[in-house]
């Protein structure tokens, strides 16, 4: 679904991504570790088509990011850590604008957008102001806004942040449900016992340069999750 092939992305005389490739199957959930800076943000943008990039090929379920982006956004959704909105909008017309976008019809719309609503507690909310949310509010109104086209792959950057612990369990459960229907999910995180739990795959870079990556059995072994990243990080 997601296969990143030799990735590389500078600033100025900066690698930000030196050279990275990664493949992740229908079905999976990938954890993407690494500390500030490390470049974790640089490749979930590059390959949700945000950010050129200066080597390498990225396709999502085989079509190139380069070459058609637009059939590849069709596919996919990507969720920020920060999640820039037009907050003129209240929350219902932002999601209809959504669907508008990508020709969701209205029958499927209502429904997803009631289902999703009610499952993180922002229903009552809706005809609100998006200026007037919390941060934690605009991050589940983000979250609604990228399920509503059925994404097959989902790019997430910190998605746990600002959310309560009821909306986490039910993001958790979710995005478990959604890979077992064949999606698939690679998503950066600081929440180390959460992907330890909830992933299939984990990948570890390191200034720019992905040092592990596997099967979270693999990866992790005898230790615990937090164990390996730590040594990783002294060496």
């Amino acid at each position: 679904m997601l296969e990143i092939r030799n990735l590389t992305k500078t600033y100025g005389d900066k690698k930000a991504v030196d050279n990275l490739s990664l493949h992740i199957k229908p079905g999976e959930i990938c954890a993407f570790i690494g500390h500030n800076g490390a470049g974790k943000t640089t490749t979930l943008k590059s390959a949700c088509g945000i950010l050129r990039f200066d080597e390498g090929e990225i396709l999502i379920n085989c079509t190139s990011i380069k070459t058609d982006p637009v059939a590849c956004k069709k596919q996919l959704a990507y969720i920020p850590d920060n999640p820039d909105m037009y907050e003129f909008m209240t929350g219902i017309k932002y999601l209809n604008f959504i669907a508008d976008v990508f020709a969701v019809d209205k029958a499927e719309r209502q429904y997803k957008i009631d289902k999703y609503a009610e499952m993180f507690a922002l229903k009552d909310d809706l005809g609100g102001q998006i200026a007037g949310y919390s941060h934690g509010m605009k991050q589940k109104l983000a979250l609604i806004s990228a399920l509503i086209h059925s994404p097959k792959l989902i790019l997430m950057d910190e998605p746990f942040v600002g959310l309560d612990p009821v909306s986490t369990h039910m993001l958790k459960e979710l995005m478990r449900r959604m890979c077992d229907e064949g999606a698939a999910i690679f998503f950066s995180t600081h929440v180390l016992d959460v992907a330890e739990k909830l992933c299939d795959h984990v990948a570890i870079i390191r200034k720019g340069q992905l040092v592990v990556e596997g099967t979270m059995e693999s990866v992790r072994g005898d230790a615990s999750l937090e164990q390996v990243f730590l040594e990783l990080e002294e060496k």
